[in-house]
């Protein structure tokens, strides 16, 4: 397995999936209003975007009621989120803490400088301490990669193809006929139908493809991938057998879905935010071998 070639590959598609989303908003804007609408939903996106990229992570963080602690109150966490960090090259990251019992972590900022790890209340409880170093590994390697702006971004482009999706219903139902717009009254369906699902299966794309290249960095930064394999294993069972109140909005940038307990095992698991736990944990162990062989070339 060429871990740097898989890299290489799954930076690639998350590109032509986040192009893909925003053709959908503009295409979307070119159907309502022509050139007119193109020039709105490009700027709506400029704007979202900028939006996003200074405030995400403030955003993420009071969603989830986090609250940052110290050296004093979390000693052990705050030693393996500083040696991931050393390993990965980056500044230490905030150390925040969220009151849920859900075992569950995610990363949060802008970039690098700007950034945060969260984990629940319960995963401190719930998991070894190599178990947790595996999952911090899993979130540094999203700082690393810089996909916590990506996800931010994709969220906000498939709200906003959201919100325009609520409005051509809206203006059907009050008002609208079947000559404004330049869609007429099938078209509009068709719009309100199939943008919305359109961007959400890309969103969700987006998000399992970071899920799968955050696990092979990390399992690569921690030079071991059983920690998180097992970890994995423990937190998908957790998540599923305890609730947690989580914005829908915010589930993709968990570690496991923390609305797996609403999810199932049923259809509904198509349109999870995240990819099959089973695969997932199929291709951490199948780095093993090629991560000691790393590691052997290392010390040589």
């Amino acid at each position: 397995m060429n871990t740097g070639a898989t890299t290489a590959w799954n930076y690639a598609k998350t590109g032509l999936l986040m192009a893909a989303l925003t053709a959908v908003l503009i295409l979307l804007g070119g159907l309502i209003g022509g050139s007119v609408g193109i020039i709105l939903m490009v700027v709506v996106a400029v704007v979202f975007n900028f939006a996003m990229y200074w405030g995400s992570g403030k955003i993420a963080l009071k969603m989830s009621h986090a609250v940052a602690v110290d050296e004093q109150y979390a000693p052990e966490l705050h030693q393996m989120i500083e040696r991931l960090a050393q390993r990965a090259g980056l500044p230490k990251p905030g150390v925040y803490v969220t009151p849920d019992q859900q075992a569950n972590a995610f990363a949060c900022g802008r970039n690098p400088k700007h950034s945060a790890i969260a984990v629940t209340q319960g995963i401190q409880n719930q998991l070894t301490m190599r178990e947790l170093e595996g999952v911090l590994a899993h979130e540094m390697a999203h700082i690393k990669n810089r996909d916590i702006l990506i996800a931010s971004v994709a969220a906000m482009a498939a709200g906003a193809i959201s919100a325009v999706a609520n409005w051509l219903q809206f203006s059907l139902f009050f008002g609208g006929s079947d000559e404004e717009g330049g869609l007429g009254l099938i078209g509009t369906l068709a719009a309100m139908i199939i943008a919305p699902i359109a961007a959400t299966i890309i969103q969700l794309a987006i998000s399992r493809q970071r899920e799968y290249q955050a696990d092979l960095t990390g399992a690569e930064l921690l030079g071991d991938p059983e920690p998180l394999a097992d970890a994995l294993e423990n937190l998908q069972r957790g998540a599923e057998q305890i609730p947690m109140q989580v914005n829908p909005a915010a589930a993709p940038m968990y570690i496991v879905n923390p609305l797996a307990a609403l999810h199932g095992r049923g259809v509904s698991k198509l349109f999870s935010t995240h990819p099959p736990m089973e695969e997932r944990i199929r291709r951490l162990r199948a780095l093993a071998p090629v991560i000691a062989v790393q590691a052997q070339e290392a010390t040589v």
